[in-house]
């Protein structure tokens, strides 16, 4: 997998970051553009129909909505709309400078480098959303968006809600976009202190669980033991982690990223703010707009686009043509 690389005008294009979505990305109707013109984006949904034990590909063309967002569901499906637009992009000649992911995005972005085969990471990433809405049974919690208040502050806020229980940050989104997680008192009190601080918003998330908290350590447990059994070969192009925000090509560091990833925060500004001293080109691969829009709030100059259906990478494709 993305071995060759196809000669066309696409390879000439400005050095770009590819960057990978997370869980809310999602919508029925994913992935069907891509596997009506392209065959293996049609073989690679049999794979992953193969790796799941049962129809994915049908799930995420038909729905339902309700089955289609349980994480166990919806991080293979996002993970796999991911990876089959990154070998389409590759195989015409389209290669990252660097890449990363937003949580799951990082398996995506793992798998479209060659850190990680397109089944192992779809394994690992079944596992990963099985034991993550189990943990989410086992230790009820929540997450909450926190918009417009500074870190300091939150920080505060976070510390006075402890009381109440497990609260922490969860993912630096962008400047003064913060998603908080832990267990739902702690959450809703930190909510309340956080409008009483001046946040613009505090609005608690449709989530199964306390994502990048500590009591995702059960799921932690399980998910080291299969990434310490799992291949993860040297990659192509430096990947940026969201433990640490800055460069890796290590496998073993990058293993060990992965074990810590789902107990701590989505540093996404400080990886964004890291990936702009080499390119300020982002194109987001996978489902959705979020990470564009995050961008372009951390990095005012950020040039983000995103390809998402068939037509929007035929496009660019044809764009790239015509300029050369």
């Amino acid at each position: 997998m993305f071995l060759s690389i196809a000669k066309s005008g696409i390879s000439n294009m400005k050095p770009t970051a590819f960057i990978f979505p997370g869980q809310g990305s999602q919508y029925v109707g994913m992935g069907r553009t891509l596997v009506e013109q392209f065959p293996r984006a049609a073989e690679l949904y049999e794979q992953a129909n193969e790796i799941m034990g049962l129809d994915l590909r049908h799930i995420c063309f038909e729905g339902p909505a309700e089955e289609l967002k349980k994480t166990s569901i919806t991080q293979p499906a996002i993970f796999v709309h991911s990876v089959v637009l990154a070998e389409l992009l590759q195989e015409r000649g389209r290669e990252p400078l660097a890449v990363a992911g937003h949580s799951l995005g990082e398996y995506s972005a793992l798998a479209a480098t060659g850190y990680l085969s397109f089944t192992e990471g779809l394994q690992l990433v079944k596992l990963r959303g099985a034991l993550m809405y189990d943990a989410g049974r086992e230790h009820p919690g929540t997450m909450a968006a926190i918009i417009g208040l500074p870190e300091e502050k939150l920080d505060d806020v976070l510390e006075e809600a402890g009381a109440a229980g497990i609260v922490q940050a969860a993912n630096f989104n962008s400047p003064g976009q913060i998603a908080i997680s832990g267990a739902v008192e702690a959450v809703k009190l930190a909510m309340q202190l956080a409008k009483e601080q001046g946040a613009r918003l505090a609005k608690q998330l449709p989530v199964s669980g306390a994502f990048h908290s500590p009591l995702m350590e059960p799921a932690r447990v399980e998910l080291s033991l299969a990434l310490d059994a799992a291949t993860i070969s040297p990659g192509r192009v430096p990947i940026f982690p969201n433990v640490t925000a800055t460069s890796t090509r290590e496998p073993d560091q990058i293993r060990e990223l992965l074990k810590q990833q789902l107990t701590s925060p989505v540093l996404w500004t400080s990886t964004i703010e890291n990936i702009s001293r080499q390119t300020v080109g982002f194109l987001e691969v996978g489902p959705g707009k979020v990470l564009q829009g995050l961008c372009k709030r951390i990095n005012p100059d950020a040039v983000a686009t995103g390809v998402d259906k068939a037509e929007e990478l035929l496009e660019m494709e044809k764009e790239s043509t015509d300029e050369n």
